[in-house]
């Protein structure tokens, strides 16, 4: 009996276990997703705020990898501005800066990191190793937000640094042919495009050779008339610079040149110079101010007599350049002057004036300023005669001209929400001029 009645009590929570579990089941699970929820969504709140400042940059696959932070559309908003410059390596590749900054609660806290790409590096390719480090350079502000508790190490073994044993020297070669074919019934054209190079740069020295040619034919039929034009550029030039402190560096060009639009059969030149640099050159990817003087020796060879009554003359010039770069986070700019002139007659000179500037006004506007201005005095290959309407229309010679603008100005203004975490790639992007 005393058996039968520990069955019955066995067999009686069985049964109220069976009835009840299921609803307290339900409400513990919906209970733990509902924290879970609420702490996923205070870890939002207090994630840092990011501002990626960069040029050419796949912001939308940084959101896809790196889901920890809240992305801003304005420096302002963030804590954390991180402005990457890029400037090219010897080898091909690229060498991105990565600068870390801190701002609001972070102020005060900086940090640079360094990602090189490879001269064959595919976009996918150096895009991954950005997010990389990304993540390394935002892990020390991470250290200081909740989101610490979430964070892992996961080490990767690497190999000792050795010295590279490399059987080019450092030298990189490029080749690239590439040609154009159009067509419609009232016009043609067809053109061939060469390239080569062979580059070679270490911290101590930095070679420069490249070979480029480009050969164009069109032929244009209006009513009864056709008209066929040709032009043909072909063009070496050459560079070594020697570093010599952090501020100083001495080398040489030469070039050679052909071209039909210039009346040129041979131009070549040889120029020794010296540069001045008064910020270190290892801050390059942040701010420069170079001065570079060049003297060179220049022998012409005409296709057609010149205005002046030459089929060739040898000549000497010198020139001085400066030039400003600055990459800020409340934007860049670059601007150059130079002056040339020849010194067998000092009024055959030239003035270059070039400007960009790109530049955050306040919260969500910015202004993109570009220019150039020159004042010619120094056409010496100007051919005898007048040009034809076709040449002029077509730009198929030089013309004789006093002076040379270009400007343009724009801006861009951003307002609405401060976030922008969210990526959706459905139907592509809008195509605002029409949809072809």
């Amino acid at each position: 009996m005393k058996n039968r009645i520990i069955y019955l009590l066995i067999i009686v929570g069985l049964l109220l276990s069976y009835f009840q579990s299921p609803g307290l089941a339900k409400e513990n699970r919906h209970s733990s997703s509902l924290k879970e929820t609420q702490d996923l969504n205070n870890l939002r709140e207090l994630a840092p705020r990011v501002f990626i400042d960069c040029r050419g940059c796949d912001r939308d696959y940084f959101r896809e990898h790196i889901t920890y932070i809240n992305y801003v559309r304005d420096r302002q908003d963030a804590d954390i501005h991180v402005l990457i410059t890029d400037q090219p390596t010897g080898s091909g590749g690229r060498e991105y800066t990565f600068t870390f900054i801190g701002q609001k609660k972070f102020e005060g806290k900086q940090y640079t990191l360094v990602y090189n790409s490879r001269p064959t590096a595919t976009r996918d390719d150096i895009r991954r190793g950005q997010v990389e480090v990304l993540q390394r350079g935002l892990f020390p502000f991470l250290l200081e937000t909740p989101l610490s508790d979430y964070i892992y190490i996961n080490f990767k073994e690497r190999l000792e640094p050795t010295s590279v044993n490399d059987p080019w020297k450092f030298w990189i070669f490029s080749l690239s042919l590439e040609g154009n074919f159009q067509g419609e019934e009232s016009r043609k054209t067809r053109s061939l495009e060469v390239n080569f190079s062979a580059n070679k740069v270490t911290p101590e020295i930095k070679i420069r050779l490249g070979f480029s040619g480009e050969f164009d034919r069109r032929k244009y039929i209006y009513e009864e008339e056709t008209i066929k034009t040709a032009s043909d550029e072909k063009n070496f030039t050459g560079m070594v610079v020697k570093s010599l402190t952090e501020h100083w560096s001495a080398g040489a060009w030469v070039e050679a040149e052909s071209s039909t639009y210039r009346n040129m059969d041979l131009y070549f030149t040889v120029a020794p110079a010296v540069e001045f640099n008064i910020f270190p050159y290892s801050e390059s990817t942040r701010h420069q101010l170079r001065l570079l003087y060049r003297i060179g020796l220049i022998q012409n060879d005409y296709n057609e007599k010149t205005i002046f009554g030459k089929l060739k003359e040898t000549l000497y010039n010198e020139s001085l350049t400066t030039t400003l770069e600055i990459r800020e986070p409340w934007g860049s700019m670059s601007a150059s002057l130079e002056g040339s002139h020849y010194f067998h007659d000092f009024s055959k000179n030239r003035l270059q004036l070039r400007g960009f500037l790109s530049f955050r006004v306040f919260r969500g506007l910015s202004v993109d300023i570009r220019g150039r201005y020159e004042r010619i005095h120094d056409q010496l290959s100007l051919p005898v005669g007048e040009a034809s309407l076709d040449e002029v229309l077509l730009k198929i010679k030089e013309l004789q001209t006093a002076y040379y603008y270009y400007f343009s100005i724009g801006f861009r203004y951003t307002f609405g929400s401060v976030y922008s975490n969210v990526v959706n790639p459905r139907f592509g992007e809008i195509r605002y001029r029409g949809w072809r």
